[in-house]
């Protein structure tokens, strides 16, 4: 495998969404314009405009997919930074010969508490797989009900499995359309994702203590009730659920007692030979 250059490209005025992530003559991010996107404040239901869009300081609950998408971030594409309800968050983007480096620090209040992820929606085929270590603990969420053929947990807010096929569902491969839509949450910190002879490696680092996750929307086709298409969303994060409001001991990132704590995003492209 040789590796691609990656270069991202930014919309910091609608909430500091990734509009772009390309290298090699492809685009990794998938894209759902929607003019409502423009329109937004905080608050706001979340409207899918595709790309990757920092979710902080929850995913699902409220504020629906954080409070961060819907405001204006200011500054550059290599630095700029957004104030939140209590938190700042500041983001640095550099290039590591061709890998794509995010810094963020998050300031805050000392025992804030928050879950983060990078919501990143991709633009992958129908053979498309998620590569994860083989046996990783893997928590999957209420809506892969219809697809387990038996009743969910009661008042479960998720069910534990394993890495390739937690519960029975084979989750690392991504699929046609066929009408359903799971979310799940991978306890490791780094996956691979291939797409034919293209691979995207993606990757967080934070520091000890602090739980770092990759989440996983496979919507195909199951996702929204009243008009479903298909969007997958590989997403590295700091916690280990998507709301917030049901983390547990351990499953969110909490600011110390200096009041900042600070992380990175990896993303790395490459193409196999042959």
């Amino acid at each position: 495998m040789f590796s691609i250059p990656l270069r991202p490209r930014f919309d910091l005025a609608l909430g500091g969404r990734w509009t772009s992530l390309a290298g090699g003559g492809r685009e990794w991010l998938w894209s759902r314009p929607d003019p409502e996107r423009a329109t937004v404040v905080p608050g706001a239901a979340f409207v899918d405009a595709g790309g990757l869009e920092e979710c902080l300081p929850t995913v699902r609950g409220l504020p629906d997919h954080g409070d961060v998408w819907s405001r204006p971030w200011n500054g550059s594409a290599a630095e700029s930074s957004v104030q939140g309800e209590g938190f700042e968050l500041l983001r640095k983007v550099s290039d590591e010969a061709g890998t794509v480096v995010a810094t963020y620090r998050m300031s805050a209040d000392p025992g804030h508490a928050f879950v983060w992820a990078a919501h990143a929606l991709l633009d992958l085929g129908e053979d498309a797989r998620l590569v994860a270590p083989s046996g990783t603990p893997v928590r999957v969420f209420p809506e892969a009900e219809p697809m387990l053929g038996r009743p969910w947990p009661a008042g479960a807010p998720h069910a534990e499995g394993r890495w390739p096929e937690p519960l029975g569902l084979p989750l690392d491969r991504f699929g046609p359309y066929d009408g359903t839509a799971v979310g799940a949450v991978l306890r490791c910190d780094a996956v691979r994702v291939t797409d034919g002879t293209d691979v995207l490696d993606m990757r967080v680092e934070a520091p000890d203590g602090v739980p770092v996750s990759v989440a996983l929307w496979r919507n195909l086709g199951g996702f929204p009730d009243h008009a479903p298409y298909r969007s997958v969303g590989v997403e590295p994060m700091l916690g280990a659920v998507f709301d917030l409001a049901e983390a547990g001991p351990g499953d969110a990132a909490v600011v110390p007692a200096s009041g900042e704590l600070t992380w990175r995003l990896v993303l790395a492209a490459g193409r196999l030979s042959g």
